[in-house]
């Protein structure tokens, strides 16, 4: 799993627990729908930390919380 899949699929996880949509998140987040959507496109490899920032600012959680899942634990080196 990459790194911007673990931070989509955590993203969603906490959308799951809190009976949110995607455009929920953006509206309270301060990004476009747009952005927001294409944080979960597959397609799409990268995802600022700024972007992550604001989400977690919408959600009221810290970065510290945010990243302290056992999902990122499990990622592999990505310098080989």
């Amino acid at each position: 799993m990459s790194v911007k899949d673990a931070v989509a699929e955590r993203f969603l996880e906490i959308l799951r627990e809190r009976n949110m949509k995607i455009n929920e998140l953006a509206n309270r987040s301060g990004v476009t729908p747009s952005t927001a959507y294409s944080m979960f496109d597959r397609r799409r490899r990268e995802v600022s930390i700024t972007t992550i920032k604001k989400f977690c600012d919408g959600l009221d959680i810290s970065l510290r919380d945010f990243f302290s899942d056992e999902i990122f634990d499990r990622l592999e080196q990505e310098i080989f």
